[in-house]
């Protein structure tokens, strides 16, 4: 069943007590400043990101001899891995400082083992290292922005245009309790944006929303030991294997 951007607006009016249930109904001032006040929480998301547990397993072919690939819509990568047909290899994750401050040769393309994601006003950029010498096909697990909707976006399905294939989630949408949770935060926003005091007992409810949110798919801080022994900047990689094996590690 669909749940569209103007029955959520029209449900966190009521919520909030700006528009009373069964006795009033919703102008068209107030359900378009209801979707410039969702979308501007959404767009919040995209910085507050501990309160979107969701990820999507992607993938993307990569070009080669080419460095840097845009993301759109994604705000963070979790796990990427690359394909040698069925064999698939870690590759890893490097800080702003080690990919872009260390010394290296810039001019190889052999298998890219080292990446960096940094993000941009639309969504991200990731970097690999080596360039790629193949179309090699990138394997990611991702956070999403939340996307801006119009007043007829069914909520539960959403489409975005990306250069990359979604692997195991077709369907972008937000789930039915995740849209309780927007239902809340946007009644609040409401609340501040016409200085009404927002119910005391939703408040409350909303703060423990948050609380479970942050427990749904929380981050993977599983630590990883490095040999002190190992003095390279780029995740192992050492002038044998960039010379010898092109950085390739069985």
């Amino acid at each position: 069943m669909a749940y569209t951007a103007q029955e959520l607006i029209t449900r966190s009016l009521y919520l909030s007590g700006i528009v009373s249930r069964g006795l009033q109904v919703p102008t068209g001032e107030q359900i378009q400043d209801g979707l410039q006040i969702l979308n501007g929480l959404l767009n919040f998301k995209q910085v507050e990101t501990d309160l979107v547990p969701f990820y999507s397993y992607i993938a993307l072919d990569c070009t080669p001899d080419t460095e840097f690939y845009d993301l759109p819509y994604v705000s963070a990568i979790e796990t990427c891995t690359f394909n040698l047909e069925t064999v698939r290899f870690a590759m890893q994750g490097t800080t702003r400082r080690q990919y872009y401050g260390s010394a290296r040769v810039d001019d190889i393309s052999s298998l890219p083992f080292n990446w960096n994601f940094e993000r941009n006003l639309t969504g991200g950029t990731l970097a690999l290292y080596f360039k790629p010498q193949s179309d090699y096909t990138l394997k990611m697990m991702v956070q999403l922005f939340l996307a801006n909707v119009e007043l007829d976006t069914d909520l539960t399905d959403i489409s975005r245009s990306v250069p990359y294939v979604f692997i195991n989630d077709a369907n972008q949408g937000y789930s039915t309790s995740y849209l309780e949770y927007l239902r809340y935060a946007l009644a609040e926003y409401l609340c501040s944006e016409y200085g009404v005091i927002f119910n005391p007992q939703s408040q409350q409810i909303l703060k423990q929303m948050k609380r479970t949110l942050m427990y749904v798919s929380p981050p993977d801080l599983i630590m990883s030991k490095a040999s002190v022994l190992n003095s390279s900047r780029l995740g192992g990689m050492t002038w044998a294997q960039v010379n010898i094996g092109k950085g390739f590690t069985p």
